[in-house]
């Protein structure tokens, strides 16, 4: 295992931990009046980690049987060409979200007062995190360059489910910090988070593009990387 290969993970971790199930739907709980129910914020989190663990963990072995199946049809090499081609074409791809047409707040107000509600139980916001999680399993595109990077470095799957785990666990590192500043300084981060949430009510759409940019570089930079520069690459650890 690389050290490229842990940096770049960790890259697409932050990333993904600014989506709407890992940072938006936190902030909404953590604005809610009164004194913070961190318990209720850590099971939400808590959900939304073991839901995307348990996705990677099922992607990578299937894509690692599939790869098995086809056999010298797509040799290690070839494998790297398709994830720079994805990386690339990610890339171009998100020059075409205009911020000014993904304005607009839609139902976000409903999801957002029924999620800060009183009345809200702990199993419904778990079950909100199974929720985001699900909607954003067709287009969580830095998990899945992370996953391509994990599949193509042909490692043993403890050492996959190590680097899935910590993926997950850097990826609510955002908001775990969020919940951590409100609980213990709450009059300094309370403006922090109503700012962050009135960009999230009306501009969160207009990120998309630059989310999916930066997923589409950290991608083709590591194959790049493995292809043109493999000594750098084998820099680290091995597994």
């Amino acid at each position: 295992m690389s050290t490229g290969l842990v940096l770049s993970l960790a890259g697409l971790a932050l990333v993904d931990g600014t989506s709407i199930g890992t940072l938006f739907i936190p902030v909404w709980l953590l604005l809610a009046p009164g004194r913070v129910r961190a318990g209720r914020v850590l099971a939400y989190l808590a959900a939304i980690t073991v839901f995307y663990f348990c996705v990677g963990l099922l992607v990578v072995l299937g894509a690692g049987s599939a790869a098995d199946a086809a056999g010298a049809a797509l040799d290690g090499r070839a494998a790297l060409w398709v994830q720079l081609a994805i990386g690339i074409a990610l890339f171009a791809w998100s020059f075409r979200f205009d911020p000014e047409r993904a304005k607009g707040t839609g139902g976000v107000s409903r999801w957002r007062d029924r999620a800060t509600a009183e009345s809200t139980s702990t199993a419904w916001l778990m079950g909100l995190a199974l929720l985001a999680g699900l909607v954003e399993v067709a287009t969580m595109l830095p998990y899945l360059g992370a996953i391509g990077m994990i599949t193509t470095s042909e490692l043993g799957t403890p050492w996959v489910a190590a680097l899935l785990a910590g993926y997950c666990l850097l990826m609510v590192l955002p908001a775990t910090v969020l919940l951590t500043a409100r609980v213990t300084a709450r009059s300094r981060i309370e403006p922090l988070l109503q700012r962050m949430n009135t960009w999230i009510t009306e501009k969160a759409g207009g990120a998309t593009g630059w989310i999916i940019a930066i997923a589409g570089f950290l991608v083709a930079r590591d194959a790049a990387a493995r292809l043109w520069f493999p000594h750098l690459m084998g820099q680290g650890w091995s597994g």
